[in-house]
């Protein structure tokens, strides 16, 4: 992004919580992030952190009642936040596209796939049934879909858990959105189809420009698609900054945890000690400090330590880079930037 180019999406304050029986549930608690056209930005972090709220809170998808989202969500400058119903309906599964984490839940299967793939195209614009389909038809074949043609009146049970993500991608993709929301599209499919899906978004964003928003709980996938990282946990950002800072000089403990749960980083297969905090009732001080080896009285309290550029471009929030700390305790080092990342594995 150039100084006089705006962000395709700027999220600013983004906070949303949920009304429940056992009191105000924070899911998502002021959290900042921005993505360019054509880059792609991971959210990161434990199942709970906040991802998929956070995601579906841009476009408003999350009910409300019992949900309350507030903080402003500016895309292409028009802040969603503010938009009519009508107005997000044009934007929705058009402008932005959501791929979610469960095809076989997210698919209607009354419908035949190439009536749920044309529905968008024929609601937001004027093609007629015989250009939808054909758009449909080259989508399908595009996304690695075999016989496209003749599987297009197919429902989706007659589909492989891998055709169906093929299949919600290309619904995805009917409208040219300029932003793609990825929601763990990956988690339910094998080593083998997961690593075609990824080299399917990454070329599919080649060509069409998109911003990628990708949210997941996997840093192996990370470190093949993303251009920024953002480390959520318990709804707030405890890191960011850009893919091989983060993968080779992690600046908070709790994304060196992260880190340290890839396969062949280290010889504990324990994962990170402790649980992530109640939602409706979670610390006084900084979220991660519960579970944090190095914690102190000033993690406590106080509320989420204010976020601290440590080089530029990275910003972390843990007291031991505010005044008067030694970030030497928390800093770690895990080597070569491409080496972390498995650059060449792709």
């Amino acid at each position: 992004m150039t100084p006089d180019t705006d962000p395709l999406l700027e999220v600013a304050n983004l906070r949303t919580t949920f009304d429940t029986d056992g009191g105000e549930l924070v899911a998502v608690d002021g959290i900042d992030f921005s993505i360019d056209a054509g880059e792609t930005v991971c959210i990161v972090g434990e199942s709970g952190s906040g991802k998929t709220v956070a995601t579906e809170s841009i476009t408003r998808l999350v009910k409300s009642p019992p949900a309350t989202v507030t903080g402003s969500v500016r895309f292409d400058g028009e802040d969603l936040l503010e938009a009519s119903e009508e107005r997000l309906r044009e934007i929705r599964g058009y402008n932005i596209a959501h791929i979610f984490q469960n095809p076989q839940e997210a698919m209607n299967h009354c419908y035949s796939v190439g009536w749920q793939i044309t529905e968008a195209l024929t609601i937001h614009t004027d093609a007629s049934q015989e250009e939808a389909r054909a758009k449909a038809i080259d989508l399908l074949d595009r996304v690695g879909i075999a016989n496209a043609s003749s599987r297009f009146d197919d429902y989706p049970h007659e589909f492989s858990g891998g055709q169906k993500q093929r299949v919600m991608i290309a619904m995805a993709l009917v409208g040219d959105p300029d932003l793609l929301i990825a929601d763990e599209p990956t988690t339910a499919l094998d080593v083998t189809v997961q690593g075609q899906i990824l080299k399917l978004l990454d070329d599919l964003q080649e060509e069409f420009d998109m911003g990628i928003l990708f949210v997941t709980h996997d840093l192996g996938v990370v470190a093949q698609i993303a251009d920024r990282i953002v480390v959520m946990y318990a709804g707030k950002v405890m890191e960011r900054g850009d893919v091989y800072d983060v993968f080779d000089r992690p600046a908070h403990p709790y994304t060196q945890q992260l880190l340290e749960c890839l396969p062949g980083t280290s010889d504990s297969i324990g994962g990170i000690p402790g649980s992530l905090p109640s939602p409706t009732d979670p610390p006084d001080g900084c979220r991660f400090a519960p579970r944090c080896e190095h914690a102190v009285a000033d993690c406590e309290a106080g509320g989420q330590p204010r976020e601290v550029e440590v080089r530029p471009g990275q910003a972390v929030s843990c007291v031991y880079y505010q005044s008067g700390y030694d970030a030497s305790v928390v800093e770690a080092d895990t080597g070569d930037a491409e080496t972390s990342r498995g650059v060449g594995d792709d």
